[in-house]
């Protein structure tokens, strides 16, 4: 996080306020040239939803202006639309020296849709501006792009693809954002590897259609309505939303697939794939630029309209998203304090405080407000969490066993962080364990009601690495509660623990209880496989066996050695208080949950058998909504 957040607000490390002191933060700039204006009309488009100018482009002078509002601080400027090369050549031309004659401004993409993109207007940007990073909107393959059309209703696909080919043989590179909608799900290996086809393409950022609240048809001028608003009008199906939509967990399970294949497939050596990498990245401890995953969320976001009025996020729905005007005369704090006291930023930042005691919140970021904002006006919220928790769930398994994808459709192992968790030499631990005739020297073996710790009884003591069953002290050292997990992983599973807790309430301390628990460190990536999916059986089997106060979970981490700094995938069988019951009630039962869980292990080994969370099938193809998408043009 950055020194200025408050390290003791949680709302903070999801969602940070614009600081007019700290200027060395950057903001997102929005310009929107064309204001909804755009070639073609794509069904789905959220632009042409909202109430906008029509005609009018924004122009050098109020580039100037933003630069000269925000005082210095560095911006990042994307060229929107609607389509921003309708502004034509010599418009864009001046937008772009302005943007070049900027020194605070840091970076400069635009995103097209590539239809008007030729010879001449790659000139212009290479002469002009020749960083420009470029986006191309495109849902796949021919057929994933069935949803945008001209006015039309004819695809514009081949168009596209042409573009695409140009900007290859001029050796540009671009990213790819494709609209994840019912034409491609069930078939995520194949949209992937057709934009991977591409040469030009080396980042692609599927984007969900969570458009189930969509009611109505956009609004049209004059009586006569185009063939694509016609398109439009029969895709509209009433309470269930429009055709293109799609849900959370349609979208969760998409995005996996499309992991699985990026990994598979090698696409990973030169594509990025997004929202996978940030997810990637969260769970690793990195940060990230895509705000939905970091805190910088729509108070450093910003949006310029051709008629000078200025908001947040161009994803809020407009106008209640304005801010103000860019010709009146105000200074950033003016920017600040309208932010504050914007009823829709107040809103979305009060639905992610449900993020602050989750779980997941050091990895999801909290998602995007307006995805959450939307999602609640349709009654759903939780939908939206279901997803976040489901895609990071995948892909941290992923990560762990990449050889094994599988384990991306276990619903039982979740990534469970545990800080700090080292150990002073892995390898050499490792190394111990399977020797029974290496040297261990006697611990000095300090036993408490607050637990075992093992220590080196030399001048210094000093902190041991854990035992291994062939140590003499070993059976002492394991706490008698715990006993029967470490027993049935280690003997009748044969495999090592690297940690055990038998769980401790620590009355008269100022402590938080600590829960029971057994930590497993897989010798290699497939014995880690089969460990996850050996636990996920066992757990499954015991559910309907255990107290009404206890659970079991299973949890992914990782143990860094102190000595390398490398780092392990390990998990950990934790026995958990059950929602809803306290400490003492977990405490009188957790000995004979602790009891059923050891008989399960018992009963289970570490095998090629995969778990019983079912894989996903190929989602079927909603017909009504195929049938509106493949009508003759």
């Amino acid at each position: 996080m950055h020194a200025t957040t408050d390290q003791h607000d949680p709302m903070a490390h999801l969602y940070r306020g614009l600081d007019v002191e700290d200027a060395d933060s950057a903001v997102s700039v929005i310009l929107k040239l064309r204001g909804e204006t755009c070639d073609i009309d794509c069904l789905y488009c959220y632009e042409k939803r909202k109430e906008v100018p029509g005609g009018a482009r924004i122009d050098a002078s109020q580039v100037r202006r933003l630069t000269e509002l925000f005082s210095g601080r560095p911006l990042a400027v994307e060229l929107h639309g609607g389509e921003p090369l309708t502004a034509g050549r010599d418009h864009v031309a001046e937008v772009l020296r302005e943007l070049a004659s900027q020194p605070s401004v840091v970076r400069v993409s635009m995103q097209t849709n590539g239809v008007l993109l030729n010879e001449q207007w790659l000139d212009l940007i290479d002469a002009l501006y020749p960083r420009l990073q470029i986006g191309i909107s495109l849902d796949g393959d021919e057929a994933g792009n069935a949803w945008r059309v001209g006015y039309d209703g004819r695809p514009v696909y081949p168009r596209v693809a042409t573009a695409l080919r140009l900007l290859a043989e001029r050796g540009r590179k671009v990213g790819v954002i494709a609209a994840v909608t019912p034409t491609v799900l069930g078939r995520a290996e194949a949209v992937l590897d057709h934009l991977a086809g591409f040469e030009a393409v080396n980042a692609v950022s599927f984007v969900p259609c969570f458009d189930a609240s969509v009611q109505g048809p956009t609004a049209a001028q004059g009586q006569r309505l185009t063939a694509s608003r016609l398109l439009q009008r029969a895709a509209l199906r009433g309470p269930q939303g429009p055709g293109w939509a799609t849900t959370p967990d349609q979208y969760a399970e998409f995005v996996l697939t499309a992991t699985v294949r990026w990994i598979g497939a090698g696409h990973f050596a030169r594509l990025k794939l997004e929202p996978s990498v940030s997810t990637i990245r969260r769970l690793r401890g990195l940060d990230t630029g895509f705000c939905h995953f970091s805190n910088l969320k729509c108070d450093h976001v910003f949006t310029l309209y051709p008629d000078g009025r200025l908001g947040s996020c161009d994803e809020l729905p407009w106008p209640q998203a304005q801010l103000t005007l860019l010709d009146q005369p105000f200074e950033q704090k003016a920017v600040v304090a309208a932010q504050r006291r914007l009823p829709l930023l107040n809103q979305g930042k009060a639905l992610m405080e449900r993020c602050t005691t989750c779980e997941y919140r050091s990895t999801c970021g909290g998602g995007c407000v307006a995805t959450r904002w939307r999602q609640d006006q349709d009654g759903d919220q939780d939908a939206y969490c279901d997803y976040r928790m489901r895609m990071i769930d995948g892909i941290a398994a992923l990560l762990a066993q990449p050889a094994d994808p599988a384990g991306a459709w276990c619903r039982r192992v979740r990534p469970r962080p545990r800080t700090p968790n080292s150990m002073r030499d892995v390898a050499s631990f490792l190394a111990r364990w399977d020797h029974a005739d290496a040297n261990r020297p006697r611990m000095r073996l300090r036993t408490s009601s607050h637990g075992n710790i093992n220590t080196v009884g030399l001048p210094g003591v000093h902190e041991a690495d854990d035992l291994d069953p062939a140590h003499p002290q070993w059976r002492e050292a394991i706490e008698p509660g715990v006993r029967p997990l470490v027993d049935a992983v280690t003997q009748d599973w044969r495999m090592i623990t690297y940690d055990s807790c038998q769980g401790h309430p620590y009355p008269g301390l100022d402590l938080p209880p600590a829960e029971r628990r057994v930590g497993i460190l897989p010798r290699n990536r497939t014995e880690y496989a089969r460990t996850a999916a050996a636990l996920c059986r066992a757990v499954t089997a015991v559910t309907t066996d255990l107290p009404a106060t206890v659970l079991v979970a299973i949890g992914r981490a990782e143990l860094t050695c102190e000595t390398t700094g490398r780092t392990s995938p390990v998990l950990d069988l934790a026995l958990r208080p059950r929602p809803g019951h306290g400490w003492p009630a977990y405490f009188d039962a957790v000995d004979v949950a602790t009891r059923a869980v050891a008989d399960v292990l018992r009963g289970e080994r570490p095998t090629e058998d995969g778990c019983r969370c079912p894989a996903p099938q190929s989602a079927p193809i909603d017909e009504e909504a195929a049938w509106v998408a493949s009508q003759p043009r």
